[in-house]
């Protein structure tokens, strides 16, 4: 029994923390929510991490992402988030890549490499290029939906993406998905209704849209339930645990 992982042997076995060991999972986003995706499968021993994000630090990410603290201001994010999974696990191979997903440059990943694709970004339509790139290569992948502007962690659900109601993020996705007649995606969502914001923020630049309100609460918790997901899945979980009766 691998001493780091005893605890979890303990429920799920030592074969599971093999297949673990040589799974590989590929994570398009590392803020709020794809931060705790990393660092919950980093705990798990999953053996390859691929990270990708082109984003750097910001003073207002310290309220809700894993890696951003006033030491990390202004350093790439899958860096640093390399250095905090090989601090937890340093026998994972983690590869950090620095980009945003695009449809011009999802040739540069090959995800038949991969056992899980996760999507952790904020626009709709890298969100659809990833989950259609993965059907087409026939490889597993779950999708965040949104957790800005919500305030309770309890009213996540796992679902699949035509069964989810009251999220924004989802019913674009719900439409945008059945116009390319994708028949199913795994998703993590909230059931609760966006809050009214207090205060108005809007982005700089030119595009000047709202930025949504987020809490320490709401991503870090979607991060954990899409983990728990993947563990599920790779280790096939849910059967063993009905075999044990």
């Amino acid at each position: 029994m691998n001493e780091q992982f005893k605890r979890q042997e303990i429920i799920y076995g030592t074969s599971a923390s093999e297949i673990l060991y040589n799974s590989k999972v590929l994570i398009f986003g590392v803020g709020g929510v794809g931060g705790y995706v990393c660092e919950a499968l980093a705990r798990s021993g999953v053996g390859t991490i691929h990270i990708v994000d082109n984003d750097t630090i910001s003073v207002t990410n310290i309220n809700r992402q894993i890696i951003a603290s006033y030491d990390s201001l202004g350093k790439s994010k899958v860096e640093e988030m390399k250095k905090r999974i090989l601090s937890i696990n340093p026998n994972c191979n983690v590869i950090a890549t620095e980009c945003f997903f695009l449809p011009e440059n999802e040739d540069s990943f090959d995800f038949t490499k991969y056992d899980y694709i996760v999507d952790c970004v904020d626009t709709v339509t890298a969100k659809i290029e990833i989950v259609m790139k993965a059907n087409r290569e026939h490889v597993k992948v779950i999708s965040a939906m949104g957790a800005g502007n919500k305030i309770n962690p309890s009213m996540l659900e796992v679902s699949d993406i035509y069964k989810t109601e009251v999220d924004p993020l989802a019913r674009v996705m719900r439409l945008e998905l059945k116009k390319r007649r994708v028949k199913k995606l795994k998703v993590v969502y909230s059931k609760e209704k966006p809050i009214k914001p207090a205060i108005n923020y809007l982005e700089e630049g030119c595009n000047k849209r709202s930025i949504p309100g987020s809490t320490a609460f709401v991503p870090p918790a979607m991060g954990l339930i899409i983990a728990s997901e993947i563990v599920k899945d790779l280790t096939n979980l849910n059967e063993i645990i009905k075999e044990r009766g």
